[in-house]
């Protein structure tokens, strides 16, 4: 690194490339990047899967909540089919460890473990922590891997299991209360109960005060999705530890 931020490519880079596909991280790694963001999902018949939605109808040429379908038939969906701008070859969607294969010994992986989610109710796929460390195991990248999510109950889960493995709780607006008295000291203490090393905050929430408070806590503060270049050298002077960004082409402003 040439930056002491951490330069993370959303997604693969998901306004560079069909996001979460094996060409939006081909093409990351060939910009100046620390760690590519992905998110798992898993198949109906127990595949780690990454994929952002709770349902294929968008991103892709197919139907159906990720509950609901097998590997085969996801494997068999184009997902480039609605990519901006077009893309000159068909991208299916990747498993896991398609993934870390290609990051591995290059950069580190930001996973991000989804929940599942229908008729806007959130759940829970069973053994979807024991998959993901099962394949960052079998991958060899323990030591090359940071596990995030907003559903804040995998994250001990995942300490339970792999005590060394660092995680991240994601804050958004959803899942935290700005407003309240003393906001950001209250985030850091359930964070220290949950076990995590990280905090992830939504540009929106972002304040200058919290970098400072986060490291005298012994935290790392990462920052999402940040797509200005201004943003970006101005979040890096203030002191966070990852920026996140859909355009890691912009990180030449750090080389």
């Amino acid at each position: 690194m040439t930056s002491s931020v951490q330069r993370v490519a959303h997604r693969g880079g998901s306004h560079l490339a069909p996001e979460n596909t094996r060409a939006a991280f081909r093409n990351a790694l060939t910009l100046p990047i620390d760690a590519i963001e992905c998110d798992v999902h898993m198949s109906r018949d127990g595949h780690a899967i990454v994929f952002h939605d709770y349902t294929v109808d968008k991103l892709t040429n197919g139907h159906g909540n990720i509950l609901d379908l097998d590997f085969a038939y996801l494997r068999s969906l184009e997902v480039a089919a609605h990519s901006r701008g077009g893309w000159p070859e068909p991208q299916q969607i990747p498993i896991l460890r398609e993934v870390l294969d290609l990051a591995r010994g290059h950069v580190q992986v930001y996973i991000e473990i989804k929940p599942s989610k229908r008729d806007g109710r959130y759940g829970h796929y069973p053994y979807i922590v024991e998959a993901v460390l099962e394949e960052v195991r079998s991958a060899g990248m323990l030591d090359q891997v940071l596990i995030i999510s907003f559903d804040w109950t995998v994250l001990p889960h995942i300490k339970s299991i792999e005590p060394a493995l660092p995680t991240g709780a994601l804050v958004s607006k959803d899942s935290w209360n700005a407003g309240q008295s003393d906001a950001f000291d209250i985030l850091v203490s359930q964070a220290s109960a949950l076990g995590c090393n990280w905090v992830n905050m939504d540009r929106d929430l972002f304040t200058p005060s919290m970098p400072a408070i986060a490291h005298q806590h012994g935290f790392k503060l990462g920052v999402w999705t940040v797509n200005n270049r201004k943003e970006l050298q101005r979040l890096a002077a203030l002191g966070v530890d990852s920026l996140t960004s859909d355009r890691p082409d912009l990180f030449t402003i750090f080389s």
